[in-house]
């Protein structure tokens, strides 16, 4: 091989490696004010940037975490066929950690929901259960 292809082949291989160093970056912004009634507007809101609208992990933001989000909808599939209600509101309270998440690329919504809701406790736990419900009607089936 000329010296000129060897010169070519490191550059297009140093720009293949480069371009894969880059994440895309994800800009944070105040969460919106949702329904505490709608666990699929929560959903939509706080959670498909990065689970995707299916729930699957494949949202818009995933490529620029550490670790690639979960797919919500086989939370069942994963636990014996039982929905973990409990370990689903956990962590999105922020009481449960989740290995996958390292430093917590994923948002601890209970901090959040207390500030929406004014430090009204029933109205961040109706949150809470209202997200849970809705993540848990995503299982597969």
């Amino acid at each position: 091989m000329s010296v000129r292809i060897v010169s070519l082949v490191l550059c297009i291989a140093a720009a293949v490696c480069y371009a894969q160093e880059q994440k895309p970056e994800v800009k944070q912004a105040p969460a919106p004010v949702t329904s505490a009634k709608s666990g699929k507007e929560m959903f939509q809101a706080y959670c498909s940037s990065c689970h995707g609208a299916d729930a699957k992990g494949n949202g818009p933001a995933a490529a620029s975490l550490n670790a690639r989000p979960a797919d919500l909808t086989a939370l069942s599939k994963n636990n014996s066929g039982k929905f973990p209600a409990d370990r689903v509101s956990s962590i999105l309270r922020g009481q449960g950690t989740v290995t996958a998440h390292g430093n917590r690329d994923m948002p601890v919504w209970g901090p959040v929901f207390w500030r929406m809701s004014q430090g009204h406790e029933s109205e961040v736990q109706e949150r809470i259960t209202n997200l849970t419900r809705y993540i848990e009607s995503l299982q597969a089936k």
